[in-house]
């Protein structure tokens, strides 16, 4: 089986190669996008995402052996052009949990289990909205691309140890975020 770097080095001679590349990342790559920016707006990142490698196959680094990194390095740039549409996604995503339906006393416990963690889910999205751009890439590329620290900084252009630092700052922002909640919580709970 070759490398994506012999694939890429032999679509300079034969473009038609390059189809290769895409059909073993084009799923990762479109999850990604689609959880980063929605469905309307993944197959348009997922697009571009390929046109630019496509474009810049020549520039591709012929020691990595794998191009996934680096597809998710051009993603993650062509989702910051869809940053507006991202927001509004996660504005309404938070807004969501204020109109949640109330679960009747008579539901089986896996309902309750399930909303539960739906609410958390929810309660978050507004916590990584907050998070910085650069914060938020590393945190999705890390959850939702399912890529190590090295692939990350890799497709991300910075050194692992920054990788590390982001995850862990964001790690504790979201721990603390939580910390809080349950504190005003006990507080609450011996006024009422």
């Amino acid at each position: 089986m070759s490398t994506d770097s012999e694939i890429m080095r032999r679509s300079l001679d034969h473009p038609s190669a390059f189809a290769e590349v895409f059909d073993r990342h084009a799923r990762a790559i479109g999850a990604y996008a689609a959880r980063r920016v929605g469905p309307d707006a993944a197959e348009d990142v997922l697009s571009e995402t390929f046109l630019v490698a496509f474009r810049r196959r020549a520039a591709f680094d012929r020691n990595a052996e794998s191009a996934l990194p680096w597809l998710f390095g051009i993603a993650s740039r062509l989702v910051r052009t869809h940053r507006a549409r991202e927001a509004r996604q996660w504005r309404t995503y938070e807004a969501s949990v204020s109109r949640s339906e109330h679960v009747q006393a008579d539901e089986t416990e896996e309902l309750h289990s399930r909303l539960d963690a739906e609410a958390e889910v929810h309660r978050l999205a507004g916590r990584i909205a907050a998070l910085s751009t650069q914060d938020r890439d590393t945190l999705l590329l890390h959850a939702w691309g399912d890529l190590t620290y090295e692939q990350i900084a890799e497709a991300l252009r910075v050194p692992v140890g920054t990788v590390r630092s982001r995850l862990n700052r964001v790690r504790r922002r979201l721990d603390d975020s939580r910390s809080t909640r349950i504190r005003r919580e006990d507080v609450d709970g011996r006024l009422a």
